[in-house]
């Protein structure tokens, strides 16, 4: 069994432990496979797996490995003796204690693994706020962008439809570090928010100073400090995480249908929005005084300088690498806030694009001085393609898939084995470790 993963409780033929993140059941013996079914670590996680242990061993054959005197219920309760039912303490727990009451029939009931060092913990919160600390400084630096020069003299406050979107931005990270500095399982939303939010801004903060160089040099201020902006969110994102990808995206514990169909759905909406983001969005109906119309579009991600288009194609891509990876996800919840950190810049782009329609389009934007559109009378009136519409409808696809994974409802894996007696009422909630190399538990049991 990894270091990682902590046997609580045997039985004759099962074991039911802990993992980062989650409760699972192994076969008892060795060598032990991954876990064959597994739950969230949460008290409704607990109570699965434990009802699901129960109706597979006989109630009489369970007993705790090893215990301490920490129950969630009951303050009183100190430290105590060792009660182990196999031979010996288990590496890593070096303050056993007494077993706690409400058990299966007679056997030691509710446990907590032993009080993880204080060093350890240390190290754990101090992560916890080096993480939160980057996403405030880098949210602060994002704020201070708004007001100088982004690309030349225009800075995004001027500029309605540039504001909201970053704005938006900046309320994903400022939220996911008060989340971080919570912990526990609001540390691992906020973690995961924040880390899906700053893949897929990667590519457009790309296609900005691209621009930028393309036109000449001209950097503002405001873009320098957008760019620090997004560096120092990325890495509170990432030490948030910790990037512990194989207990997310491993194997599933039984059946993979419904990842599977997930997966092909998340992907599915992922492709048509990556697709349908690179046409031209933007379009324009010139009218001169004598009756002459003209249509235009605007806005093809591949009509750029090669750096814009480059950062346009890393958001297509890696809105569909993160899209896949959170509908593979374990467990599916975190997986689904995973997929609202990715969906929300693309809503952002959504609503950047309606609110510039009703912006006044200047002429020069089209090679028309002010005095010759004053002289034949022009007129400009904006809109939005066809296209722009198709992407909605993906973009909508994606957050109902969100929504889907984050209200399903908690089912173990179908059984695999005969069923047992009835389930007995649960223990508390083992508090502590998942093991000696993760004290404090991680910020997200995937990418922590």
């Amino acid at each position: 069994m990894p270091a990682n993963e902590t046997v609580l409780y045997r039985g004759a033929r099962f074991e039911l432990g802990r993992g980062p993140g989650f409760y699972g059941i192994w076969p008892a013996g060795a060598p032990r496979p991954s876990s064959i079914e597994w739950w969230p670590e949460s008290p409704e996680g607990w109570q699965g797996a434990w009802s699901r242990f129960t109706g597979l061993e006989t109630p009489a054959s369970i007993a705790a490995v090893s215990v301490a005197a920490v129950s969630v219920g009951a303050a009183s309760v100190g430290a105590a003796s060792v009660a182990a039912a196999g031979p010996g303490p288990i590496a890593g727990f070096t303050q056993p204690g007494t077993a706690l009451p409400g058990g299966p029939s007679g056997a030691p009931g509710a446990t907590a693994m032993a009080s993880p060092r204080g060093a350890d913990l240390a190290v754990t919160r101090a992560r916890a706020v080096v993480a939160a600390a980057l996403l405030a400084v880098g949210a602060g630096c994002g704020i201070a962008s708004l007001f100088p020069g982004y690309f030349s003299a225009a800075s995004l406050a001027q500029q309605p439809g540039q504001l909201v979107a970053h704005a938006i931005y900046l309320a994903v990270w400022t939220a996911s570090a008060l989340l971080i500095l919570r912990g526990g399982a609001v540390g691992r939303v906020g973690a995961l928010l924040a880390l899906g939010t700053s893949i897929v801004t990667f590519g457009l903060f790309f296609a900005d100073a691209g621009t930028a160089i393309a036109g000449g040099g001209s950097v503002g201020a405001g873009l320098v400090l957008g760019l620090i902006g997004w560096l120092t969110c990325a890495a509170g994102s990432a030490t948030a995480s910790r990037f512990r990808l194989a207990a997310a995206l491993g194997k599933p514990n039984g059946p993979a249908r419904g990842r599977i169909l997930r997966l092909a759905l998340a992907t599915a909406a992922a492709l048509g929005a990556a697709i349908a983001f690179a046409p031209s969005w933007d379009s324009y109906t010139l009218r001169t005084a004598s009756g002459q119309v003209q249509s235009l579009t605007a806005g093809n991600a591949f009509a750029n300088p090669g750096l814009v288009i480059f950062g346009n194609v890393a958001v297509m891509v890696l809105l569909v690498v993160v899209v896949a990876a959170a509908a593979w996800w374990r467990p599916v919840r975190l997986g689904a806030i995973l997929l609202a950190g990715a969906t929300i810049p693309m809503v952002a782009e959504a609503i950047s694009a309606m609110v510039q329609v009703g912006e006044a389009v200047s002429p020069t934007q089209f090679g028309i001085s002010r005095a010759q559109a004053a002289q034949t009378g022009l007129t400009i009136s904006s809109g939005l393609t066809p296209v722009f519409w198709v992407y909605c409808v993906f973009v909508l696809a994606l957050a109902v898939t969100c929504g889907w994974m984050l209200f399903a409802p908690r089912r173990p894996a179908p059984a695999v084995f005969s069923a047992g007696p009835a389930p007995s009422a649960p223990p508390a909630p083992p508090a502590g470790p998942a093991g000696p190399s993760d004290p404090a538990g991680p910020l997200s049991p995937s990418l922590g």
